[in-house]
């Protein structure tokens, strides 16, 4: 089988865990911050894991 290429996109935004989920960053985070609360951005400042629907896809972007 050929190897597969990854999608660069996906790669500069995803990564992978070591029990192979994903993980992903927050929207919102860029820019106008000074109205939003510390709490918010703070929170937003976290990494999460992306939603179990979307993770096949991401995968298939990833594969290594």
């Amino acid at each position: 089988m050929p190897k597969l290429k990854t999608h660069s996109g996906a790669a500069k935004r995803f990564k992978k865990t070591a029990g192979g989920k994903i993980k992903r960053g927050h929207a919102f985070t860029r820019h106008i911050l000074t109205s939003k609360p510390s709490k918010r951005k703070r929170h937003l400042d976290t990494a999460t894991l992306v939603d179990k629907a979307d993770a096949p896809k991401i995968k298939r972007m990833i594969p290594y």
